[in-house]
């Protein structure tokens, strides 16, 4: 199957594309390269430096005429979020109705869409958080992301284009960047490799559920077949305090170095984790990799990486 990946150049969208080359699908990835990178392209994929928003995307469809989209092209960050709500609503909803709207023209079989889990319920008032949980974003990124999932119910029903939306919990592991705003795994572990002591904003006791890149890349596989028309939550279903990641990272990494706690960031939520039994049902789909192996296997990279650079 040809499988055009939006953002395949970036953290989790080249961990797909990887895997998609791997099971044998031929792959086109669209990336502009604002957060992505051209080494984490895949050699054997087609690939084209656009925005998502690009009236040139029409050509890509045309010329590729691919059979199913994995889209994950989308400004990422809580924080900018905040500070540039235009720019997120422009690339995130814009951006995606261009998309999903060459996806009705050209006939796609179906769009998997990443949407966020960790933002999207703001302040829970139950954990886990399953997708009967009011939405109630607290930050300008949630809410973009959750528009979209209206865009694709709206094209299902009105022009069967058929989608899977899968709401992300915090993802970590190899490619993402240490430099970005998001990835306090990549962020730590880069720093600590450096001697320099990681920034925790507010007192470390926020919670996420983090789950490793090569768990996610699986639950975008079994969507291909599964799960039409469905949202899904992925996460494991337990709270892991930012503190609990710094003494994880600190113990592989066996430093005395100690983090510097600074006044918490607009937008982010205290307290997150989500319930996945309907992912469990729906796709066949649990996470294999916990914690101590994916941040072991991230140090890993990491370390290689470093290595490399001298």
């Amino acid at each position: 199957m040809k499988v055009l990946v939006t953002g395949g150049a970036g953290f989790i969208g080249s961990n797909i594309a990887d895997r998609l080359v791997v099971e044998g699908h031929e792959v086109v990835i669209v990336d502009d390269l604002s957060t992505g990178f051209r080494e984490n392209v895949h050699p054997k994929a087609t690939f084209y430096r656009l925005d998502i928003r690009d009236p040139g995307l029409a050509e890509i469809f045309e010329k590729e005429k691919p059979e199913m989209v994995n889209h994950h092209a989308a400004q990422i960050d809580v924080r900018k979020s905040v500070e540039d709500p235009m720019f997120d609503a422009q690339v995130n909803v814009l951006g995606s109705i261009n998309l999903i709207q060459l996806c009705a023209v050209y006939g796609i079989k179906k769009v998997i869409y990443a949407s966020t889990g960790g933002a999207i319920y703001g302040e829970p008032e139950y954990l886990p958080a399953d997708e009967h949980h009011p939405i109630r974003p607290l930050s300008q990124y949630g809410i973009t992301k959750h528009i979209v999932e209206h865009y694709l119910y709206l094209y299902r029903y009105n022009y069967h284009l058929n989608y899977t939306i899968l709401r992300y919990p915090n993802v970590y592991g190899p490619r993402q960047d240490p430099h970005g705003e998001a990835g306090v795994v990549a962020i730590f572990t880069e720093a600590l490799f450096r001697g320099k002591r990681p920034t925790i904003y507010g007192d470390g006791t926020h919670t996420r559920d983090y789950v490793f890149v090569g768990d996610i890349v699986e639950a975008n596989l079994l969507a291909m077949e599964r799960g039409d028309g469905q949202v899904m939550n992925l996460g494991w279903g337990w709270e892991v305090s930012v503190n609990e990641i710094f003494g994880t990272l600190k113990n592989h990494l066996a430093t005395d170095i100690e983090p510097l706690y600074v006044p918490e960031r607009l937008g982010e939520i205290h307290r997150i984790c989500l319930d996945s039994t309907k992912a469990q049902k729906e796709l066949g789909w649990k996470p294999q990799v916990d914690l101590d192996e994916g941040i072991q296997r991230t140090v890993e990279y990491y370390s290689k990486r470093q290595s490399e650079a001298c």
